[in-house]
């Protein structure tokens, strides 16, 4: 099938066409052409079927570092395949699946098994393995076995690796076949225990809260190791200013260092637990405003370098009971775009907001790019920032996030993947 994008105002730095309103021609799941939008269009390209993206914007089709669509093991709460709908719902064309499924994902079969289901599927998912076997924080998995599997990196998840000898073995293997390790940073003797983030929110609520140090011990703690072996590390969903800055730092220092901010810290903050309410009991907790504005200060100066779902999907079992016992998480891809622009600062770029959707986590997974230019794989997504919508159709087996119900602004209309185009409005 011919396609023939017309009028879209093209959003990629690594494109020459970035910020531009352009004419896209789209044949056999390619960008076969691209121009700047002109008179031309009209009558002389029949063959070509006409999608009027005026007023709208194309990007590339987004990347997830962090989701878990508890399959196996919890597969009434999400499934690679009902995952899968929620990522193409939001824009997403690529999704890293981390490990902590039943049982954990810390062999060649739990990869196999990833790798085998998405090539049915209308998205790219890609598998982490362990760090550690059954994610038990003592014995190394087996990394290379999964990695020859292709698992694309290595995570205990949620679960911070408390052992530095662990984190050290973990760093100088990865390094023989050029691993990546990625480290949830926290420090489980300050955090056992805790609902939310320590501070005003906390005493008021009385609610025993986790203080920023536990992650940022733990930030420091890494950076050190990564300086002793020479090792590439990944800090995922970092919340706290105090990480920002010391990572920062550290790439200051030219180490291989790289992190990712969570979705809902970009968009909420400790305030919005006055109610407690179950829907904002998230791993990582929410911080504060003043951790909040740091966090986007990290995607503007890049050192975040990449924005996260965290999509962690919680049947209502799990949610609507009293705040200390729900478990944490939140569903987030479908409606992740609108919510996370509707909450950026004005100083920050829009274009420096996609880079972190896009391009930037695909170079620290190492997988192909997808970028709006002449002559490639044609992944992309259209997205109309003055057309509203209402969140009432849910793709998600669950329903544990408090946008559901809410109007917001802007609708991705249109999302191309593995040569097929999707129309979602």
């Amino acid at each position: 099938m011919k396609f023939l994008i017309s009028k879209a105002q093209v959003v990629d730095l690594r494109s020459p066409f970035h910020g531009k309103i352009c004419d896209i021609w789209l044949h056999n799941g390619q960008i076969e052409k691209i121009q700047l939008a002109g008179s031309s269009v009209a009558g002389s390209n029949k063959s070509y079927k006409l999608i009027d993206a005026s007023g709208s914007y194309i990007m590339p089709g987004f990347c997830d570092m962090r989701a878990d669509f508890c399959d196996p093991g919890n597969e009434q709460k999400e499934t690679l395949e009902s995952g899968a709908k929620v990522a193409l719902s939001g824009g997403f064309t690529d999704v890293a699946l981390l490990p902590s499924t039943n049982p954990a994902r810390d062999s060649k079969i739990g990869i196999d098994y990833v790798l085998n289901h998405s090539k049915n599927l209308p998205v790219y998912l890609h598998a982490y393995g362990c760090i550690s076997k059954d994610r038990n924080g003592e014995d190394l998995a087996e990394l290379y076995d999964m990695k020859l599997a292709g698992a694309i990196g290595f995570t205990d998840a949620n679960r911070p690796i408390q052992h530095s000898g662990l984190l050290l073995r973990a760093l100088l293997y990865n390094k023989i076949f050029d691993g990546l390790t990625l480290v949830y940073p926290e420090d489980k003797f300050l955090s056992e225990g805790t609902k939310m983030h320590e501070g005003e929110m906390s005493t008021l609520l009385g609610l025993k809260g986790v203080p920023s140090l536990a992650e940022e011990l733990m930030v420091h703690r890494d950076i050190e190791l990564v300086k002793y072996t020479g090792g590439k590390l990944h800090f995922s969903a970092i919340s706290s200013k105090g990480a920002v800055e010391l990572i920062r730092k550290a790439k200051k220092q030219g180490l291989q260092i790289s992190a990712d901010v969570a979705f809902a810290n970009l968009c909420f903050t400790d305030e919005n637990l006055k109610d407690y309410d179950t829907h904002f009991k998230l791993i990582p907790h929410l911080r504060t405003k003043a951790d909040q504005k740091a966090l986007w200060e990290g995607i503007q100066d890049g050192t975040i370098d990449a924005i996260v779902s965290n999509h962690q999907a919680q049947d209502k079992e799990s949610k609507q009971v009293e705040f200390e016992y729900a478990l944490p998480g939140m569903i987030s891809l479908q409606a992740l775009l609108p919510a996370l622009l509707q909450a950026k600062p004005k100083q920050v770029e829009l274009a420096k907001v996609i880079a972190a959707l896009t391009f930037q986590p695909r170079n620290i997974l190492n997988l192909v790019q997808a970028e709006i230019n002449e002559n490639t794989l044609a992944n992309f997504l259209l997205f109309n920032p003055n057309r509203n919508w209402k969140y009432e159709f849910n793709h998600s087996k669950s329903e544990n996030t408090p946008l559901l119900k809410t109007t917001l602004q802007g609708t991705i209309t249109h999302v191309m993947c593995k040569s097929q185009l999707h129309i979602h409005a």
